[in-house]
């Protein structure tokens, strides 16, 4: 009698020694779970402020992009308005300067007539330009010897140096008249010469200022066209970054809910304990199976915990985990088997 209460204690004893290791596999899998849990909901924390950063930069940077488009494209009409400007502009130059060449030369053309008969009627012996160039009163003068040759008695010598006279008169304004024509012909080119010439002067006045505007406002369109590259480019990156985050989140989400399934399958495991403590079931016979049983399942769990270390150490790290690294973090760490 003495010896089945010794066994029996013995075996229950055993039987309690298993299930407090049991337990506190269970208590220390808890623990590890807790805190990686506090962990992942750190950096799940802040992935979402990161992604949401992220979303707000890209909106700004859609703002900024499409004002710059809009100026782009508002310059570029400007630009284009310029050069239709600038290409009517030649063509008035064009039509102009010819107009313009052609009075040069006909003014050169006049005034070298000009002077070409002024040499004339000072080799004929004239006297002084005012002389050579007073029309009146060498009108006058013609015009009282026709009157005296008509009028007066005269004797045939007087008649015949009168009438020498009137010829010479007559050749001189004959000769004034051709000058006077030459000169009105001059004045007037030179009239239309001065007039064009300030037309064409305007014109390149207006040419110079398009192409200026024109060479600003390319300026203008490099410096937008720079812009708008490094916008689409910081765009890219960040967009990048989003879903980097984004995909980092996923992951996180993913050992989470590992988390919560491993946490309902020890909750499970504790409530079956809770059960077979209160049954009061003995296990003489299974005593030392499962002593065996612990002892293997001891260093299963060393060996375990040395990976799941591991595997924690990578993830920490931010790489990504394979499907075995996940099973050994969020499995079940009473079957590390």
């Amino acid at each position: 009698m003495a010896r089945d209460n010794y066994s029996a204690g013995t075996s229950s004893a055993a039987t309690a020694t298993t299930t407090a290791a049991r337990n506190n596999t269970i208590k220390s899998t808890q623990n590890d779970s807790d805190s990686n849990l506090n962990t992942l909901l750190g950096f799940k924390k802040s992935l979402v402020e990161e992604q949401k950063i992220g979303e707000i930069k890209i909106q700004e940077l859609n703002n900024k992009i499409e004002d710059t488009k809009k100026q782009i494209d508002e310059e570029r009409i400007e630009l284009e308005n310029l050069r239709v400007k600038l290409k009517q502009i030649n063509d008035q130059k064009d039509a102009e300067y010819s107009k313009f060449t052609e009075l040069k030369s006909n003014l050169m053309e006049a005034k070298n007539q000009m002077k070409s008969l002024d040499e004339k009627a000072g080799a004929a012996g004239s006297k002084s330009r005012r002389d050579r160039f007073d029309l009146a009163n060498l009108t006058k003068a013609f015009e009282q010897i026709e009157r005296d040759i008509q009028t007066k008695k005269l004797s045939k010598d007087e008649e015949r140096k009168l009438v020498a006279k009137s010829k010479e008169i007559a050749t001189k304004l004959y000769a004034l008249k051709i000058i006077h024509k030459k000169e009105d012909r001059y004045r007037n080119i030179s009239f239309q010469y001065d007039s064009i010439k300030a037309k064409i002067n305007g014109i390149f006045d207006v040419k110079s200022e398009l192409g200026n505007k024109i060479g600003e406002l390319k300026k203008s369109l490099d410096v937008l066209l720079s812009l708008r590259e490094n916008l689409y480019e910081e765009r890219r990156k960040t967009i990048r970054e989003v879903r980097e985050a984004a995909a980092k989140l996923e992951m996180v989400e993913t050992q989470l809910n590992a988390i919560e399934f491993r946490r309902s399958r020890i909750q499970a495991s504790e409530y079956r304990q809770r059960k077979q403590k209160e049954s009061g079931e003995k296990r003489e016979s299974r005593y030392e199976v499962a002593q065996e049983r612990a002892k293997r399942s001891k260093e299963n769990q060393d060996r375990w915990n040395t990976l799941k270390e591991a595997a924690l150490k990578k993830m920490s790290s931010g790489e990504k985990l394979t499907f075995d690294e996940m099973k050994l973090i969020f499995g079940d760490s009473n079957n590390p088997d």
